[in-house]
């Protein structure tokens, strides 16, 4: 029998559509407090907004409408309906974009999926994401909190470390990038350390089937979310691995990639998001993200709507190794450099992990010199090639990803 995290997860569609009708209105009329929302949806009456197709009238915030608010309005650009000093925590991604973190009730609703993956009380989580400046971190740590596991705040890095502790305390649950467990494991059969892990829930990259497999072999089930910092989880893996169950907290729309124009269920578009928090609402927000809707019910008995997970971007920013890179961060890194004519962001595969390549067109041999402005302009490490000037497709492509997803 199904052991669900509350009641939420069953309701069949006429209750669905009846709560619909009471939270929505008051999500928009809560969101009207916020700023810039009350001036996005000042023509809105929220006691209308009902139901989805009433919501998709309403306009599309875009990443770079949130960026352009911050940058004017620092640090969350009139989207918050609390001051900067009533949060918990305040967050900075690359970009950089300003996200808030409150310590009560699961801020980013991961516990949802911890619990969805077998992860719960006597469970020790080894959280293996970043928790500096970044809220990934603090996003699983409060997940594992609405589960009743303890965690080892492990964050990134110093595998030797990693291992010893994954060792010596006996972790069972791994919290990270999908890749890099196997970096933890492979150490581990070299130190000759036995680890503890008999499960792992994954985000921030694409969890190939091969590695997934891996685990598998190795004894850990691995599950994996997709959630992001602005938003936190929009939808989950579930025992049933049939697609990816939308969160409780958020209501998903796809829609034909540049526009707020919703698409009959199969068809791939861009995804958007409104969530329901009443600190950070925001309403109608662009992932960037292509993906579908799956057709009838998970056979694990969630109702909710299904998605057929991240099937790409609808614009250029691609996430490699676990962090977003932007056109903008390109730009800013050919602005660096007056000779530089153009340049391009490759992202592949190396075995089982995320490679990075960038390709520059420059008459100077400058490799070192351009290494570290790679670092400092899109925060990652990566391979730099040197073109003659000319040599790259005149396209207007500036992140190019070559990884498959099949």
């Amino acid at each position: 029998m199904v052991d669900y995290f509350d009641e939420l997860e069953t309701r069949d569609a006429e209750q669905r559509a009846a709560d619909l009708a009471e939270t929505l209105p008051a999500a928009i009329g809560r969101a009207r407090t916020a700023p810039a929302l009350a001036r996005l949806l000042r023509e809105v009456d929220p006691a209308t907004i009902r139901d989805r197709a009433a919501l998709a009238a309403l306009p599309v915030i875009r990443k770079a409408d949130l960026t352009e608010a911050q940058r004017k309005n620092p640090p969350f650009g009139g989207f918050a309906t609390r001051l900067a000093a009533e949060f918990d925590h305040i967050f900075q991604s690359p970009g950089p974009i300003y996200e808030p973190g409150r310590h009560a009730g699961d801020f980013w609703r991961l516990g949802r999926f911890l619990h969805a993956a077998g992860i719960g009380r006597g469970d020790i989580v080894q959280n293996c994401f970043g928790y500096h400046l970044t809220p990934a971190g603090m996003m699983f740590d409060s997940a594992a909190r609405a589960v009743d596991a303890a965690v080892l705040p492990a964050g990134t890095g110093q595998t030797d470390l990693q291992v010893r502790a994954a060792a010596d305390i006996g972790c069972t649950a791994y919290a990270g990038t999908p890749d890099y467990l196997k970096v933890i494991l492979d150490r581990a059969d070299e130190m000759g350390e036995t680890l503890s892990f008999r499960s792992a829930v994954v985000g921030g990259g694409a969890l190939f089937p091969a590695l997934r497999q891996h685990y598998a072999d190795r004894g850990i089930q691995t599950r994996q979310c997709y959630a992001t910092a602005d938003l936190g989880n929009i939808a989950y893996e579930s025992d049933a691995m049939e697609g990816m169950i939308v969160d409780e907290g958020v209501i998903v729309e796809i829609v034909r990639p540049g526009t707020g124009d919703p698409l009959p269920d199969g068809e791939v578009g861009e995804v958007l998001v409104t969530t329901l928090n009443p600190d950070y609402p925001l309403v109608r927000f662009a992932t960037g993200d292509l993906s579908a809707v799956m057709p009838g019910v998970s056979p694990c008995g969630r109702t909710n709507m299904r998605i057929k997970g991240w099937l790409g971007r609808a614009d250029q920013t691609t996430k490699i190794k676990g962090m977003f890179v932007r056109p903008e961060q390109v730009a800013a890194l050919v602005a660096r450099h007056p000779e530089i004519a153009r340049a391009r962001v490759i992202a592949d595969r190396d075995g089982d992990m995320d490679a990075m390549t960038v390709q520059i067109e420059s008459p100077r041999e400058a490799v070192a010199e351009y290494d570290a402005s790679v670092v400092e302009a899109l925060k990652l490490k990566g391979r730099v090639e040197v073109l003659a000037p000319g040599s790259l497709p005149n396209d207007g492509v500036v992140i190019e990803d070559r990884r498959r997803y099949d």
